[in-house]
């Protein structure tokens, strides 16, 4: 559980330095050390003179880390892919690897780090999950140490990420998460459509949620089947359309505050009108028979079957999704005869409105990584692989010529060798570049330029990609309110009982098991479980905070 939404974090860069430091409180420390860390200071065995942008990170001495890693069923970890081979082979670097199924992901990496074992890396570690841990110390402050990382430092500047990433600091200043950086917005998660059954009904792409909603009745007249289901639980749909509704929810809940420009204060999303038309939309659908109420609880792998097999047409999702169900679809039904694409990010009450973020999950280090004796030569990896044109390409695409090609004959200007499938590319070839080889995997391309995020993508798709960050709406991120240490675990305490409450609530009115009727004895539940006195917490943190910021300014 979030402590609070460091989204809305917005630092300034010399947070706690210079001027700010006299204007903190006792409790605060610097942002980073008052003296820089140099290369001197910590251990360099291993690393390489002069690392600077452009370089190949080779070690000089055999680096081997320890990955905790998220494994995934789309292509099981194996410890013989070519992408650790050639990591091994070209740049002397090894890895002692504790492979999680993604079902226990979360629960594992918290008892391992409770327990004192966690590896030297955690992959796939989306900003917020290092909350219970920053205060027991065994997460590196990250931050104290960015400064030796070349390639991100560029992307830092070259992309203007500065205020993004210090959303992500504490109070103390520092942040204990490396995220991954995109060039551009990369709007991967929206509604995915059968575009030959809308097609076949005459049914127009929707451009909002109204237009989603006319097509969906549509379906349903003509086919008798319910024609909206659910990936995720609707975890992933709640976080994107959220903003069209002027709320937050899903993935994008945080800790469920908003911030109220108008009188200069937060306020608790849920308990908003936009909330409320959010849940009367979804409900709607579910009580008119448009779109599946299992979908709430059922797994992907049910969701994907429902697609597959024409029970339903319409649902969220992202490119991997969207890719499995292609395949399904040909596999059962024969190559071209249907085909599931992408919406539009669609418009709701509240206009064309998007989130505008360009971080996303990254890595935590284990503390004790700090004390290696070659922790430089770690750094200057994680720089090289993460944040580096050539290392993007490595980990996306693998080595050309062996596992790929660059082309003008596609879109993206890559594509797999014949032999080797990828995403949509070379269906149905004898291998596969991310379960054979191990490239193109979550956990070590996640983010990156331009030029490699678009590397996988269609014609199609590049232009929606394009489109969408032309014509949508970028809402504004929320000021800053950072908390003590006391106060976070106040807030925790608070927090979490609401979210459950809210979740609780959301399910029931959605699927039906409460009358909308109720939603004043919703309301009434939050203020039991003293919402007044948190929203208190965030809004005494951030008003102590802008009294700083006006002080040094």
């Amino acid at each position: 559980m979030k402590l609070f939404n460091k989204n809305k974090f917005v630092l300034m860069a010399t947070l706690c330095s210079g001027l700010l430091l006299a204007a903190c409180s006792t409790e605060t420390e610097s942002t980073d050390s008052e003296e820089e860390i140099t290369t001197e200071d910590i251990g360099n065995k291993g690393a390489m003179e002069d690392f600077k942008v452009g370089d190949t990170f080779v070690a000089t001495e055999p680096l081997e880390i320890g990955l905790f890693y998220r494994d995934l069923t789309a292509y099981p970890y194996d410890p013989d892919w070519e992408f650790f081979n050639v990591l091994e082979e070209e740049h002397n670097v090894t890895f002692d690897v504790t492979s999680v199924p993604l079902s226990d992901f979360e629960e594992r990496r918290s008892v391992t780090i409770a327990a004192g074992d966690m590896p030297d890396i955690i992959t796939d570690s989306w900003p917020g999950v290092e909350d219970p841990f920053v205060a027991s110390g065994a997460i590196l402050p990250i931050s104290d140490y960015v400064h030796l990382m070349p390639h991100y430092q560029k992307r830092l500047d070259e992309w203007d990420l500065h205020g993004q990433v210090d959303n992500l600091r504490y109070l103390d200043g520092k942040y204990y998460v490396l995220p991954g950086l995109n060039e551009d917005v990369h709007f991967d998660f929206s509604m995915k459509y059968n575009k030959t059954v809308f097609d076949e009904y005459g049914i127009e792409e929707p451009q909002s949620w109204e237009e989603l909603r006319s097509a969906l009745e549509v379906l349903r007249d003509e086919t008798g089947e319910t024609p909206m289901t659910l990936w995720w639980q609707g975890d992933s749909m709640f976080s994107f359309a959220g903003p069209s509704f002027d709320t937050v929810g899903g993935w994008g809940f945080g800790d469920g505050t908003m911030y109220d420009e108008e009188n200069d204060e937060f306020i608790y999303g849920p308990m908003q009108q936009g909330y409320r038309d959010m849940v009367e939309y979804y409900a709607g659908l579910v009580e008119d028979g448009l779109l599946n109420p299992e979908a709430f609880t059922q797994d992907g792998e049910t969701t994907e079957k429902q697609l597959v097999n024409l029970e339903s047409f319409v649902s969220s999702g992202q490119a991997g999704t969207m890719a499995s169900v292609n395949e399904g679809l040909r596999d059962l039904h024969g190559e071209g005869e249907y085909e599931f694409v992408r919406m539009p990010m669609l418009e709701g009450p509240a206009g064309p409105k998007v989130s505008g973020a360009r971080l996303v999950s990254g890595i935590m280090l284990n503390s004790a990584v700090a004390e290696r004796d070659d922790f430089l030569a770690v750094l200057q990896y994680i720089d090289w692989l993460y944040y580096s044109d050539e290392g993007n390409e490595f980990a996306q695409w693998g080595i050309e010529g062996e596992t790929y090609e660059k082309t003008d004959e596609v879109a993206g200007g890559f594509r797999p060798l014949d032999n080797i499938s990828f995403e949509t590319m070379n269906s149905g070839a004898d291998e596969d570049l991310q379960e054979d080889y191990g490239f193109g995997n979550v956990a070590f391309a996640f983010a990156g330029n331009a030029e490699i995020r678009q590397s996988i993508m269609d014609e199609q798709e590049l232009e929606y990609q394009q489109t969408m960050n032309a014509e949508r709406e970028f809402i504004a991120e929320d000021p800053p309110y950072p908390m003590s240490q006391a106060d976070q675990e106040q807030a925790a305490l608070l927090s979490t009982p609401l979210k459950d409450t809210v979740d609780q609530y959301t399910l029931r009115f959605i699927t039906g098991q409460y009358s909308l009727d109720r939603w004043d004895e919703f309301i009434a539940d939050l203020e039991n479980q003293n919402v007044e006195g948190y929203l208190e917490l965030v809004n005494e943190a951030y008003q102590e905070f802008q009294e700083t910021l006006e002080e040094v300014e």
